[in-house]
């Protein structure tokens, strides 16, 4: 009987203030461990073959393109940070309370910065495909960098704000030796949810509807052969722009339906489901849109296909490979 108790705790050593591990069956905990092993290394993968692309050949170095490397880097990192610890904890914290702060402080502005990422996503293609005249002069590298830069430092200072009595005392709302969770004070929490959930959010969805509603009635045009110029004049946008736009359409849509059901859960106060095994789907769903990325840019961008033709056959270590024209 005592064996079987030690067996359930995170440390056998410490009876009365470890955490207990929760039981599950070995063929079980082995599935889990495989699948997400696998989801990890393909998400490494599949990112970092979107973030040399784009850092290597010259002709992806578009404003467009920055935004989407922004997006690899934060996908990439989301492997590292929030698929690899769970991957190795059945349930159970090992490495203290000081590297558990870290963990949830990277978790935490990754998640931002991957929400503002995609608010300069669709802001950027709002003005390709509503504003083509204005996009060249008011979209360039330079601000798309300082925006990209303002975005990361911005979820830097503020998780910081927001994470501020655990960062100063870690592990001060630990129940057992084992845990590692994150509680956030009712202010905090509303701030989390309204700077990275629900303005965002609320921003993307109607830059994108204004999105739809001018590719509707641009599409109407076409079909009628009216000209680029049309008689209101205004300037219909480039196909590729729109077809951008479909594109990058398809990919905040796919983060809407992972993103949405986990910050759900923290707008109906239901906090306690996260630490239940129930609640791992919505966790595991939040976390499998960084893998499900790079495979729409493999769908639908032709150019990411053929750099990724040229780095896996390491034709990119050839001298003056970034020169090729792979649009």
């Amino acid at each position: 009987m005592e064996t079987l108790e030690e067996t359930e705790l995170c440390f056998p050593q410490l009876h009365n203030s470890s955490c207990r591990r929760p039981i599950r069956p070995h063929f079980e905990t082995m599935l889990i461990y495989i699948l997400l092993s696998f989801i990890s290394l393909l998400t490494s993968a599949l990112n970092l073959l979107v973030i040399i692309s784009i850092s290597h050949f010259k002709n992806l170095h578009t404003p467009t393109n920055l935004l989407i490397l922004s997006l690899a880097v934060t996908d990439f990192y989301v492997c590292l940070f929030m698929f690899f610890p769970i991957m190795l904890i059945d349930g159970c914290w090992f490495l203290g309370d000081l590297m558990c702060t870290l963990y949830q402080y990277l978790a935490y502005v990754i998640s931002s910065a991957s929400v503002g990422t995609m608010v300069l996503v669709s802001v950027d293609r709002y003005v390709a495909v509503c504003h083509p005249l204005h996009y060249s002069s008011e979209i360039t590298q330079k601000r798309v960098q300082v925006c990209i830069c303002l975005c990361w430092i911005c979820s830097v200072i503020f998780q910081c704000l927001i994470l501020k009595d655990i960062m100063k005392q870690p592990g001060r709302y630990h129940s057992c030796i084992g845990a590692c969770v994150v509680f956030i004070n009712y202010i905090a929490g509303l701030a989390d949810l309204t700077f990275s959930f629900i303005v965002p959010i609320t921003v993307i969805v109607v830059l994108y509807m204004r999105i739809f509603v001018v590719a509707v009635s641009q599409a109407r045009a076409m079909r009628s052969h009216i000209a680029a110029v049309t008689q209101s004049g205004k300037v219909t946008a480039k196909k590729s722009e729109m077809k951008a736009a479909r594109t990058l359409g398809v990919v905040v849509v796919v983060f809407l339906i992972c993103l949405c059901p986990y910050y759900c859960v923290a707008l109906t106060g239901q906090d306690n489901l996260l630490n239940t095994s129930s609640a791992a789907f919505v966790i595991y769903l939040y976390y499998l849109n960084s893998c499900l990325n790079p495979v729409i840019y493999a769908l639908c961008y032709p150019w990411f296909r053929k750099s990724t033709k040229l780095i896996v056959t390491f034709k990119i270590m050839k001298h003056d490979s970034n020169e090729l024209n792979i649009v």
